[in-house]
């Protein structure tokens, strides 16, 4: 474990890690999208309570997160689907918790609901990459 929570050199970054970081984010920011209009589509459309809505939206978003960086940022074939999607599924939990905790923050502080789950998923996004890389996906 000692090596996933090591800070990255990134002088000693080679172009394939920098091509992955780079698939990283447009997956990311395909989640980001999807995750987004879940959750307005949950808050404003059925009237769910904002952090029911961030879970929700979680759940469609962590599916499509795992099927393209599984197939296209890692693209790691030798372990098991079921291996990859419980270590996925365990740094997606951890990242959606420090995400409630932020976007119930922003919420209290006065930000409003949707701008603060922005905000909340932009923070939670380089931990969420160095443990996939480093523990996920590795």
């Amino acid at each position: 474990m000692r090596g996933v929570l090591r800070v990255p050199r990134i002088h000693r970054a080679s172009a394939s890690d920098w091509a992955q970081l780079v698939r990283f984010c447009v997956v990311g920011a395909s989640g980001y999208v999807v995750n987004l209009l879940v959750y307005v589509a949950l808050l404003n459309g059925i009237g769910l309570h904002y952090i029911e809505s961030a879970i929700g939206a979680f759940c469609v978003a962590w599916l499509n997160n795992f099927a393209l960086n599984r197939h296209w940022t890692f693209r790691q074939g030798g372990q098991s689907a079921m291996s990859q999607g419980l270590r996925y599924l365990a740094v997606s939990l951890v990242s959606l918790g420090i995400n409630l905790v932020l976007l119930h923050g922003l919420v209290v502080a006065g930000m409003p609901e949707l701008p603060a789950q922005a905000v909340a998923i932009l923070l939670v996004t380089p931990v969420a990459f160095l443990l996939n890389r480093r523990w996920a996906f590795r």
